[in-house]
């Protein structure tokens, strides 16, 4: 297990069921179509999460490794790898429409170049297609340098992620 070199949380933002983790100065990541593993897709080079929830918050938390770190062992119902790449350094968790209250830490840390990004979640069956008023999701994002490696799934439980796996 790898020690962390900064930790992060706050609230996203979301609209159509989802938010972005992308470089505004080059493509994040080779095409992973939603069916793919019902979490994580990247098309026209930003990362997407997809989320249970159709508008609102969701919390986030963002941790940054030197090295590859364990996954959570927390409550998780749905955990997935996925490499990006960042041109400028600035590889950053966004939402779609709205700026985020208060940055999270850029996940490149270590300036451009390739990273392994571990995507945790974990309420996504509790207000599906719902706009809530309050937090019902809730999301872990392990970033640490590596390189580009295929896309893998460590956990798949949720009824949500089930549904978009098969659209």
């Amino acid at each position: 297990m790898s020690d962390e070199v900064e930790r992060g949380n706050g609230l996203v933002p979301v609209q159509y069921h989802q938010f972005d983790i992308s470089d505004e100065h080059g493509p994040a990541g080779p095409d992973l179509g939603r069916d793919h593993n019902g979490l994580v897709q990247v098309a026209d080079g930003a990362i997407t999460v997809m989320t249970g929830i159709h508008t609102g918050d969701v919390d986030v938390t963002v941790t940054l490794h030197p090295t590859q770190p364990s996954p959570d062992s927390g409550p998780w119902q749905e955990i997935v790898e996925v490499s990006a790449h960042s041109a400028s350094g600035d590889l950053m968790v966004r939402g779609i429409m709205d700026d985020l209250d208060e940055d999270l830490p850029a996940l490149s840390f270590n300036g451009p170049g390739h990273y392994r990004l571990r995507i945790h979640a974990r309420g996504r069956d509790t207000a599906v297609d719902l706009a809530p008023d309050g937090v019902t999701e809730w999301y872990l994002i392990q970033a640490w340098p590596a390189p580009a490696h295929e896309a893998t799934v460590l956990c798949q439980t949720d009824v949500y992620g089930a549904t978009v796996r098969s659209r």
